[in-house]
């Protein structure tokens, strides 16, 4: 064990999938900056100390129903010790080595501009992690690319306009909800930004309500109840800590995300997965991707692609609830040891 880097194992998997799945290999994107973050041996109790991914290589595979032929990951860059600034700075100068060439300058224009106050020297100098970077890849090549800045409080005045007016009306609707990172994100045709925020206290999801209403959404209320009560089992309600909730663009409006974190629930079903495809049962599209993607992550020495971390629920005012599963690959998991390092659902709330 240990006889060649958690790069090549990373970057065998990823070829695989991306075979399998029928799109192109990440590698000439993102191999050296692979390299870079994942240098040490495979095993190295190390790469357990993230925020990402605590307890395993931060890298995290994920399946969308709006992307469902594309192959998604995001990592935590640079590897583990780095400083918070490092890892922006490294996820920065990434995005933007990715952005210009493959959407050209308009798009690297945006970016810069949307990116400025989490990427300069305005940044907060404490931070706990930085940032996150995340790509996406479909048949014809590169399909996007994200990064996840950490924010304070301080910092936002520097929201766009269309994210300030979603920013205020979740301070009046749902007042228990504290902003921590915003993510930024570049396709072939367009970008938009997301506001991530924790909530202090449990959440029953009737609780959205005067929210989606406020957004123009309260029709999609039904759909998030029904995906959620599906595929958890009958559990209406989710405990503190136990989820994020996104507000974004979207070309018809308003984005809402709703993010379970899986192994924060005290009584996730056995079944979890067949209740999820069950949900998915009336869209054969999306269910069968989503049955490509477990077969392209799971590896042939197992019968499981891994431990699922999050479930996502989104919708936007024309565009029904969506589903999207993140998973810890199991290849990926390493022994867990020195500082207790929580993800950022765990963190207390300012």
């Amino acid at each position: 064990m240990g006889e060649f880097s958690m790069a090549t194992r990373i970057k065998q998997k990823m070829g695989h999938a991306a075979h399998t799945m029928g799109v192109v290999d990440p590698t000439p994107y993102v191999g050296e900056l692979l390299e870079r973050s994942f240098h040490m041996p495979v095993g190295d109790p190390r790469y357990a100390a993230n925020t990402l991914t605590p307890g395993a290589v931060p890298v995290e595979p994920s399946y969308s129903e709006m992307e469902p032929q594309v192959l998604r990951f995001t990592i935590e860059p640079v590897g583990a010790g780095t400083s918070p600034s490092t890892r922006r700075d490294e996820a920065t100068r990434e995005m933007r080595r990715l952005v210009g060439p493959e959407f050209g300058r308009d798009a690297l224009r945006w970016f810069d501009g949307r990116s400025e106050e989490w990427r300069g020297f305005a940044s907060p100098a404490r931070m706990n992690y930085g940032a996150w970077f995340g790509t996406s890849y479909d048949r014809h090549g590169l399909a996007g690319s994200k990064i996840y800045y950490e924010l304070s409080p301080n910092q936002l005045h520097a929201l766009p306009p269309s994210l300030a007016a979603l920013l205020h009306i979740a301070a009046e609707t749902m007042p228990n909800l504290r902003p921590l990172f915003t993510t930024i994100a570049c396709r072939r045709d367009e970008g938009s930004q997301r506001l991530s925020f924790g909530h202090r206290g449990p959440l029953r999801i009737v609780e959205l309500g005067p929210l989606l209403k406020r957004l123009n959404m309260e029709h999609q209320l039904p759909g998030f109840m029904q995906i959620i009560g599906l595929t958890l089992g009958g559990r209406f309600d989710l405990p503190e800590g136990a989820f994020l909730l996104g507000l974004g663009e979207a070309a018809e409006g308003a984005e809402v995300k709703l993010e379970i974190m899986l192994p924060m629930l005290p009584d996730l079903p056995a079944g979890f997965l067949d209740l999820l495809a069950l949900g998915l049962a009336e869209r054969p599209r999306e269910l069968h991707a989503l049955g490509r993607w477990l077969h392209a992550m799971t590896p042939e020495t197992h019968e499981w692609p891994g431990e699922f971390s999050v479930l996502s629920v989104r919708a936007t005012p024309h565009t029904s609830a969506r589903v999207s599963l993140y998973l810890r690959p199991a290849e990926f998991e390493v022994p867990r040891r020195l500082a207790d390092v929580r993800p950022l659902h765990g963190m207390a709330l300012v």
